[in-house]
């Protein structure tokens, strides 16, 4: 359902009953910003939103700003999360919402998250049978929800398995010749709750840190986010499922990676790793595809089929403190992706299906894990940019 309105600076001509306020405005002056700037790849003269996509509770508002004055624009809503009314936009319901504006031949468009206020106030898993929870699916919609999934080895996140290969977003920012890495984060208030956005800054998905996740583009975001793995993760190298509550959503190996380069030749060199000299002290984790082909000592089978695990070739290596043991701040921290064992790597750039240049060993032409004939490349530098700015 596609909801449009004709929007001059004071003049409303469609309206929906409200259900909670947010001001609508125009304004010729972009929102100032100190804070992670970036540079607008849009022409200065071109319709532009200049609020930034953000997550708004039932009820709520926000002020939405264009660079447009006194003009009739027309104003699109996606569904019926949001809606206007005499000049005000309206937080009626939970659910991700697209605003678009249009002005003859040109547009913008940023997401707005709506949540709920309440939340889960008891257990709705404690009876739950499994084999129908799994038939009737829906991730998790809280972090109240994830807990209590997690307290019963239940899923929270996408249910499907990942192909070896990450899926890579077809217009990934760059700058001066390298890619951009989203510098924006946006949690809810309590830091529980992680909102994913895509490569135009737009909210598309949300994690919950006491929540079970099994595909890429929910495992490294919370990797990167909440400094840990998801619930459903141990440290164990395990041949076998049958032991774990969790069942075939069970995950294993998190454990340190000291990427020595001397031991193993043909890994690249990671950013300021401890075991080339660094300070950055690395984890790893297995990461589950229905197969990896790139290593023929690694059957090309899905990791966990419930009974039987084969680990396979993928892993992500992320770094998690220094070297005293403190956290790393976000924009210091790297997440990367290997599914050929450690040959060569790709970074998570912080956005849905992003991920950077691959490099090591197979790039720069050497032979799979050979510790004589080996070529790996190096790490390709990004550009840290705040996507979700809008200016």
């Amino acid at each position: 359902m596609k909801i449009k309105y004709i929007l001059g600076l004071t003049v409303l001509a469609l309206s929906l009953a409200s259900c909670g306020k947010v001001k609508v405005t125009t304004s010729e002056n972009p929102i100032e910003s100190t804070k992670n700037p970036i540079e607008s790849t849009k022409n200065p003269t071109d319709l532009s939103i200049l609020t930034s996509s953000t997550v708004l509770t039932v009820s709520n508002t926000l002020e939405l700003k264009t660079n447009f004055d006194g003009l009739n624009i027309e104003v699109s809503l996606s569904n019926d999360c949001l809606s206007y009314n005499n000049g005000e936009v309206t937080a009626c319901k939970a659910g991700l919402c697209y605003i678009t504006v249009s002005y003859q031949n040109q547009s913008d468009s940023i997401s707005i998250m709506v949540e709920n206020a309440s939340d889960i106030s008891s257990d709705p898993y404690e009876n739950v049978n499994k084999d129908e929870f799994y038939q009737n699916y829906h991730e998790a919609t809280s972090y109240m929800d994830a807990y209590y999934r997690t307290t019963h080895y239940l899923l929270s996140g996408t249910n499907s398995l990942d192909s070896q290969e990450p899926t890579i977003a077809s217009k990934q920012p760059m700058e001066n010749g390298k890619f951009v890495r989203n510098s924006s984060t946006i949690y809810s208030s309590d830091k529980k709750t992680y909102y994913i956005q895509d490569e135009n800054g737009n909210i598309v998905d949300k994690i919950y840190e006491s929540g079970a996740y099994i595909t890429l583009e929910q495992v490294a975001p919370y990797l990167l986010v909440f400094n840990d793995v998801p619930k459903n993760y141990i440290s164990s190298r395990p041949s076998t499922a049958s032991g774990s509550p969790w069942g075939k959503y069970m995950r294993g190996n998190h454990s340190s990676f000291s990427g020595d380069t001397t031991k193993y030749p043909y890994e690249p060199v990671l950013p300021n790793i401890s075991g080339c000299g660094g300070n950055y002290k690395y984890y790893e984790v297995d990461f589950g595809t229905t197969g990896t082909d790139c290593d023929p000592t690694y059957p090309a089978l899905p990791y966990n089929d419930g009974k039987k695990i084969t680990r396979g070739a993928a892993r992500l290596v992320y770094a998690r403190y220094d070297k005293k043991g403190n956290d790393l701040d976000i924009n210091q921290k790297y997440v990367f992706y290997t599914y050929n064992h450690y040959n060569d790597f790709q970074e998570y750039l912080n956005y849905r299906n992003g991920f950077g240049k691959i490099f090591g060993n197979i790039t720069g032409g050497g032979e799979l894990s050979s510790k004589t004939k080996y070529a790996p490349t190096s790490y390709n530098e990004v550009i840290l940019k705040n996507l979700n700015l809008k200016n």
